[in-house]
C-alpha cells in the first residue's frame, strides 16, 4: 500500500471497500470481501496509528505550550498594564497636586501685589503730599520775600538816601 496516507484516509478505504463489496445472496448482513487487501489494509493502520498517535500527542503538548506561554503573557501584559495605570493615576495626582499648589502661589502672588501696589499708592500719596506741603511753604517764603522786597523797593523810592547809606 501507499505509505503516505494517513490513518483516516485507509480508514475511508477499508470503509468504502466493505461498503462495495459483494453482498452474500440472501443474506443482507454479510458480504464478500477480499481478505488479503483487507488485511494489509488493517496492518497498515497499525503501523501508521503509532506515528500518527505519537503526532497527535506532540500537537496536544505542543498546543499545551503554546497556551501555557500565551497565559504567561497575558499575565505579563496584564501586570505591565496595571502598572502603567497606577503609574498614570499617580501622575495625575502628581498633576492635580502641582495645579493646586500652582494655584495657590498664584493667589497669594496675587495678593502680595495688591498689598505691594497699596503700599506704593500710599508712598508716593505720602511723598506727594510733603512734596506739596514743601512748595507750598517754599511759596508763602517767596510771597513774604517778595512782600518784603516791595516794602524795602517802596522804601528806598521815597527815601533814595537809605539805599546809599546801607550800601557804604
Amino acid at each position: 500500500m501507499n505509505e503516505e496516507k494517513t490513518v483516516q484516509e485507509l480508514l475511508d478505504m477499508l470503509y468504502t471497500m466493505i461498503s462495495d463489496a459483494w453482498g452474500v445472496p440472501l443474506v443482507n448482513e454479510k458480504c464478500v470481501i477480499e481478505r488479503d487487501k483487507v488485511l494489509d489494509l488493517l496492518d497498515e493502520i497499525k503501523n501508521r496509528f503509532p506515528s500518527e498517535l505519537s503526532e497527535a500527542q506532540r500537537l496536544t503538548s505542543a498546543r499545551g505550550e503554546f497556551i501555557a506561554n500565551a497565559k504567561r503573557e497575558a499575565e505579563q501584559i496584564r501586570k505591565v498594564a496595571e502598572e502603567r495605570a497606577k503609574q498614570m493615576v499617580d501622575e495625575q495626582e502628581v498633576v492635580r497636586m502641582a495645579k493646586q499648589r500652582s494655584a495657590s502661589l498664584v493667589s497669594a502672588a496675587e495678593a502680595k501685589s495688591a498689598e505691594l501696589r497699596k503700599v506704593a499708592n500710599d508712598y508716593a500719596d505720602d511723598t506727594l503730599r510733603r512734596t506739596e506741603e514743601a512748595i507750598s511753604a517754599a511759596l508763602g517764603e517767596v510771597r513774604q520775600s517778595r512782600s518784603r522786597f516791595r516794602s524795602a523797593s517802596a522804601s528806598v523810592m521815597k527815601n533814595p538816601s537809605v539805599l546809599q547809606i546801607e550800601e557804604e
